[in-house]
């Protein structure tokens, strides 16, 4: 890997150097039509090498894989369910606008509104690499929709990253230390309600991490799932034993409330998205909502280089 990554650095090298020459030349000699044909193959050039800077970013072996984000409402009531909502949403945007497919393992509505909580996995190539910079605490200010008095409130939700283990990565899992137990999948009603026990809730006991899945239409398929999941936070787990990084795991997850956030996202008085890791603002708001977070993710991963190991 990085002996191509050396050599595409020369290759942009060699690019740069060719068109610098043909630039003084075309100067030299006047040629307007060469040096607006150079401009843009400059243009492109810039934007090539970018994405290689970023590229080289994500040099972790878990990048490339695909992304476990669940997403779980906190402090704050039915605003914050509504909140974990609104970042389902973005999170759907963003990979739409990167061609990376999405598919819900499970999920829990709101009691009025918004949702309890999600799983959902994203698979494209670094899918993981790009979103774990979103592991964390989000903070919410608005007026909320809920409140009659049109009072301010904060809410809360954490979002959790994992990587998708595949048959590369051996997870050992003793069946004895599973409690596998089954149940209907909840759904808007009518005849979407699941007539039989499809859903399922796998518990490993050794640790207790529970994960479940519903929204596949087999018992069979929803426990395969499950225990994707299952091998995934398991992985995750023994990465943070390993690395002694436990803030950035899910098993480190702080309590979804105040003082613990990695980002803000302030509707009202004013309007600003601010990631407190990196300092990066943003002021559209509305441009962030409809998932275009790459300026956190790049900053993230430039901050993530320098920070201690």
């Amino acid at each position: 890997m990085l002996a191509n990554q050396l050599e595409e650095w020369h290759r942009y090298k060699n690019e740069l150097e060719e068109i610098d020459i043909l630039g003084k030349l075309a100067q030299e000699e006047h040629d307007e039509a060469s040096s607006v044909e150079l401009s843009k193959e400059l243009s492109e050039l810039e934007k090539q090498i970018a994405s290689y800077e970023f590229q080289t970013l994500l040099g972790e072996k878990d990048d490339r894989r695909n992304a476990i984000v669940a997403i779980n409402a906190g402090a704050g009531g039915t605003e914050a369910q509504d909140w974990a909502e609104m970042l389902f949403r973005l999170y759907l945007r963003w990979a739409e606008s990167k061609k990376m497919k999405t598919s819900v393992v499970d999920h829990l509505p709101g009691d009025e509104a918004g949702i309890k909580n999600v799983t959902l996995t994203v698979s494209g190539p670094y899918a993981y690499g790009y979103l774990k910079s979103e592991h964390g605490v989000h903070r919410m200010v608005r007026v909320s929709p809920f409140d009659a008095n049109g009072r301010r409130h904060t809410s809360f939700a954490s979002v959790s990253v994992l990587p998708e283990i595949e048959d590369d990565i051996t997870i050992d899992i003793n069946e004895k230390d599973l409690r596998v137990e089954t149940f209907r999948a909840s759904g808007p009603g009518g005849q979407h309600v699941n007539k039989t026990s499809s859903a399922v809730r796998v518990t490993h006991l050794p640790t207790n991490i529970v994960v479940q899945c519903q929204n596949e239409k087999s018992q069979h398929r929803n426990k395969e799932v499950a225990m994707k999941i299952l091998r995934a936070r398991l992985y995750s787990l023994e990465k943070e034993k390993q690395e002694e990084e436990k803030q950035l795991r899910h098993q480190a997850q702080k309590e979804i409330a105040w003082g613990n956030q990695i980002r803000s996202y302030t509707f009202n008085p004013y309007r600003l998205v601010k990631d407190h890791r990196t300092n990066v603002e943003v002021g559209d708001v509305d441009r962030v909502m409809n998932g275009d977070i790459d300026i956190f993710i790049d900053s993230y991963l430039k901050w993530l280089q320098n920070c201690p190991r």
